[in-house]
């Protein structure tokens, strides 16, 4: 096996470079999400080091989120858990206390050019072409909270012949299966206030009652902006909790 030159920066230590090298394979696709990274030892191998500098390298990027290990079984490229993100924040149970699924509704679709707003949220310039897309997601049939998702046009054009019905619920692996962006993180930002008409409408309520107002903005494994969203729901059905240690 070929080994492959590192980059030839002497202000690093050798371990960096690698955890460079091992984050770009990750951030362009050639590690996939959920899939188990090569051994250590080919890799050793094929970059002409220790595996203790390997072994150190995949450390940092454990530590970092982009990586985890699995007892007994590897180290693979981590695949973030978002589908149940609505749970820490709105009530989603029966009358017996039981779970329930959300289901989801794509409203319009449109490109649009970038408002300054959604620019610097999305690290684009002001008036770049953006995919609007607009979301109901209901529970037992009851509207809950309405989207507004933004993201470059280019990268996500694919989503402009995709019929609805095949959205889906989830749209972070519809991302990843029709535009091969990979959602690695996410920030979020929580406000209460009056909602725009058009998200009182949807959610069947007065354009006076309180809602919360859930701004995200999701990452790629480089750390770039891949989507702007921003969600309304009643405030009455809001709940947060976390625990504190």
């Amino acid at each position: 096996m070929t080994a492959q030159v590192l980059p030839l920066d002497d202000r690093l230590p050798r371990y960096q470079q690698l955890r460079d090298l091992f984050a770009a394979a990750v951030a362009d696709g050639r590690w996939r999400p959920g899939e188990a990274i090569p051994p250590e030892d080919s890799l050793a191998e094929q970059h002409g080091v220790a595996v203790g500098t390997v072994r150190k390298a995949l450390a940092v990027l454990v530590t970092e989120g982009m990586l985890e290990r699995r007892q007994g079984r590897g180290t693979f490229v981590r695949r973030g858990n978002f589908g149940n993100a609505l749970a820490r924040f709105f009530r989603m149970t029966d009358a017996k206390g039981r779970p329930m699924r959300p289901v989801s509704r794509i409203l319009s679709r449109k490109v649009l050019p970038a408002d300054a707003e959604v620019a610097e949220h999305l690290g684009v310039a002001d008036g770049a072409p953006i995919i609007a897309l607009t979301r109901l997601r209901l529970v037992d049939g009851a509207p809950l909270l309405f989207e507004e998702v933004h993201l470059p046009r280019d990268p996500f054009a694919a989503l402009l012949d995709l019929p609805f019905a095949e959205f889906g619920d989830l749209l972070y692996p519809l991302y990843e299966t029709a535009c091969g962006r990979v959602v690695a993180s996410a920030r979020e930002t929580i406000r209460f206030g009056q909602p725009p008409a058009a998200a009182a409408a949807e959610l069947g309520i007065d354009a006076g009652v309180p809602t919360a107002i859930i701004d995200r903005i999701a990452f790629g494994f480089d750390q770039a902006p891949l989507e702007f969203r921003r969600s309304y729901g009643p405030a009455e059905r809001f709940s947060y909790s976390i625990d504190i240690r």
